[in-house]
């Protein structure tokens, strides 16, 4: 204040200074500063609706079910390109030979504990093939390296290192408990031939397609049993075709290339029946319009009923199914011969008829191999069942001194040679052999007491209880069939009851069950991209 009084003084002194600019200064100057005004809070934010937070909600569960699934897709693909150290081969460990690379073997080898064993597989494929899906690979739904899985996929994820031997069976001695196989590969070695022994033998070589000696099948008609199979089957499907549109044939000839004859009504017989109707009406008919209308589909059967596993009325929906498709059923029909252009036909009422094909594909039964059939003879007094190898409760080949397993297509049981069984039957002796070994360690350490004078009362009890070993018992979970048009039926068992179904959600179900019944995430994920990809662009008509 004193300092504005000593400036007014100043001011006043001056005469160019106004009198009135000084009282306005005078009046600045007594006047109180301004508080300055606060800033107004901002507006706030509109409440959101129920909608609006629902929407939120579902983005951020989302997102972090992206993110989370495909850290846990990229784990499990890195994990399984990648398999660790493994434990080497131990003299001290029984060696366990494993024949075959099919449903019965490789569900032993997931199950066996490899940390006890020494183990050899011997295969003539190197590859696990997904057989339920042969028929997709046939028409082109699923490619054909979908369904197949290198073998050393498996066994390098093991604990202890197994031995993979791409080769053919030939003989097995069960007496010095040996086993010869040869490389029959184009490429091979100095040495293509050897022989190994075992101490136990897990055979699972499966079987050889049943013609029931007619004339003319091996040369004429196409299997499905086999990849190679599948894609002879659609070479030929497709040469066919192409054939039946070749410049000046006659129609007498169409008409023959078009007519696709399918014999056996099991399940293989229908499924190949209902995916060729599927290529026919879903790609066929827009790119061979004057070919498509032509195409004829029979389906053979010698027996009074098709699907003799499915119940009555499964089977009459399947019937009335094919009817609606226009496939041809003939029951309680046999084939004599099947001839290059023909194949020759027992008619239910005995008469004799020769109908023109133009492919004829063949799903019989089975029959045992020639190397069954040769360890078979090994063992005469036990082994008197031709169809395929005697086992006992255990799985074990009769007449052996029960190191020698039999599982699969292969052997003669009370139960139908599938997929199911077979998978049951390996995952049921890699469970035996668990207790084997603690049978074995219980065994040393009897022997060792023993020496050093002590008791082996209770270690003896112990040896009792694991040497109860339980028999197997098949745990029946259902039958799958696709019959086309996008239609499955099934016959399930859930708590002891049984449940029939036909449709297009027993369909959904078919895909589902199969998906999950897959190998491993790979075949997963290119069954799935198969599927996708065939509902997108179809199916493709190359032949290579």
């Amino acid at each position: 204040m004193a300092l504005s009084r000593s400036l007014l003084r100043s001011l006043s002194r001056q005469r160019a200074l106004d009198p009135g600019r000084i009282q306005t200064f005078r009046r600045l100057l007594s006047t109180p500063p301004a508080t300055p005004t606060p800033p107004s809070p901002p507006p706030p934010h509109p409440e959101l609706s129920a909608w609006r937070r629902g929407l939120q909600t579902l983005g951020r569960v989302t997102l972090i079910t992206i993110v989370t699934t495909g850290g846990v897709f990229y784990y499990i693909t890195q994990r399984e390109r990648n398999p660790g150290p493994q434990l080497p081969h131990d003299p001290s460990k029984k060696n366990v030979v494993v024949v075959g690379s099919g449903w019965g073997s490789t569900a032993f080898l997931k199950n066996l504990d490899t940390s006890e064993y020494n183990v050899t597989v011997i295969s003539p494929r190197n590859f696990f093939l997904f057989t339920p899906l042969l028929p997709s690979v046939a028409v082109g739904t699923i490619a054909p390296n979908s369904i197949l899985q290198p073998i050393r996929y498996l066994t390098r994820h093991k604990d202890r290192k197994i031995t993979v031997i791409e080769a053919e069976a030939k003989s097995v001695d069960p007496i010095a408990k040996t086993i010869t196989f040869a490389d029959e590969t184009e490429v091979q070695g100095e040495v293509s031939s050897t022989t190994i022994p075992f101490d136990y033998l897990i055979y699972a070589v499966g079987a050889e397609t049943q013609t029931f000696g007619i004339p003319g099948v091996k040369e004429h008609a196409c299997f499905m049993k086999e990849i190679q199979d599948a894609e002879k089957f659609k070479r030929r499907f497709m040469d066919c075709i192409e054939s039946a549109g070749f410049p000046g044939q006659r129609e007498e000839e169409i008409e023959r290339l078009l007519h696709m004859v399918v014999v056996g009504g099991g399940p293989t017989g229908i499924e190949v029946s209902g995916e060729l109707h599927d290529f026919l009406e879903d790609d066929l008919k827009f790119w061979y319009p004057e070919l498509a209308q032509k195409i004829k589909i029979t389906l053979i059967e010698a027996l009074p009923s098709v699907l003799p596993m499915f119940s009555r009325e499964l089977i009459d929906y399947t019937v009335s199914t094919f009817k609606e498709s226009k496939i041809d059923i003939l029951t309680g029909t046999m084939v004599k011969e099947v001839k290059e252009k023909t194949v020759v036909l027992q008619m239910p009422d005995k008469t004799i008829k020769e109908v023109p094909v133009g492919m004829v594909v063949w799903a019989g039964g089975n029959k045992a191999r020639g190397v069954s059939i040769d360890l078979m003879s090994r063992l005469v007094d036990a082994q008197k069942n031709k169809r395929g190898i005697t086992v006992d409760d255990h799985l074990r080949m009769a007449g052996t001194d029960g190191t020698i397993f039999a599982v699969g297509d292969c052997t003669s049981t009370q139960y139908a040679p599938t997929a199911q069984v077979a998978s049951q039957q390996g995952a049921y002796i890699a469970r035996m052999f668990k207790q084997l070994a603690k049978r074995d360690a219980l065994l040393e350490q009897i022997m060792t007491v023993q020496k050093e004078g002590g008791s082996t009362e209770s270690l003896e009890k112990q040896l009792t209880k694991v040497e109860n070993l339980r028999p197997f018992h098949y745990s029946h979970q259902g039958s799958l069939a696709y019959i086309g048009s996008e239609k499955a039926i099934a016959d399930l068992e859930f708590f002891h009851h049984k449940f029939s179904s036909g449709g297009v959600a027993t369909f959904l179900f078919w895909r589902s069950a199969y998906m999950s019944t897959l190998f491993s995430l790979r075949n997963r994920v290119l069954v799935s991209t198969d599927w996708l990809k065939v509902k997108l662009f179809g199916r493709d008509l190359v032949r290579d």
